[in-house]
């Protein structure tokens, strides 16, 4: 089978199965419990929307002693240690997935990427078009790199052939915690809170991101 067959598949391996609930892998990467929270708000989301849903965390990959030197990054470590770390059977796995990652200059962190990375194998092979992705941020300041980590983490996107659900303006809740149509995104402040209240956002675009997904596996049946 060519590079071509494999990315876009043929009406002959197109199986024909059974209509089934949209499978949702909500992958954060949090170094203080921000981002691991809004995963959860997402999951939230997703199962008020009828769909299976995985939470899982990026690999940490910064050295243990950067970890033991800032608290609450080790505090957020030991909290979520049983929380499973993504792999790319996962990916495989998702009919959609939401990402909930923080910006790092503008950009994903050095985590997410190195991930992204690793996910070669699945893009030749055609196993990651047409899935269906969105994604949130944070950052400690209204104009610290939120849109354009999240624009960053969609080229990606544009590679593998995921079909991107931004939430856009489609509730007025979006409205009601900063306006962003990329995804959600929320300010930190230094004492690590959350300064608007995203809650209502991040279920409504992980919603929002399941029922596209339902859309594209019907149709794809």
């Amino acid at each position: 089978m060519g590079f071509l067959e494999k990315l876009f598949g043929t009406s002959s391996t197109k199986e024909e199965t059974k209509m089934e609930n949209v499978k949702l892998a909500v992958i954060y990467y949090s170094s203080s419990g921000t981002n691991y929270q809004m995963a959860q708000w997402a999951a939230e989301g997703a199962k008020e929307a009828g769909a299976e849903v995985k939470v899982l965390k990026v690999p940490e990959t910064a050295p243990q002693a950067a970890i033991d030197s800032n608290q609450a990054w080790k505090a957020h470590v030991e909290a979520t240690k049983s929380v499973p770390e993504v792999t790319l059977n996962d990916l495989e796995w998702a009919d959609a997935i939401v990402f909930s990652i923080p910006t790092r200059f503008g950009n994903v962190p050095g985590q997410v990427k190195q991930f992204l990375d690793t996910t070669g194998g699945l893009w030749f092979n055609g196993k990651l078009a047409n899935k269906v992705v969105s994604a949130m941020t944070s950052a400690q300041n209204p104009h610290g790199g939120q849109e354009q980590t999240i624009l960053s983490l969609y080229t990606t996107m544009h590679h593998w052939g995921a079909i991107i659900a931004s939430p856009g303006y489609t509730d007025p809740v979006i409205f009601g915690s900063g306006g962003n149509p990329y995804g959600t995104s929320v300010t930190v402040d230094q004492d690590g809170n959350m300064v608007e209240d995203v809650q209502a956002t991040v279920k409504h675009q992980a919603k929002r991101t399941v029922t596209v997904a339902g859309w594209v596996k019907k149709g794809n049946q």
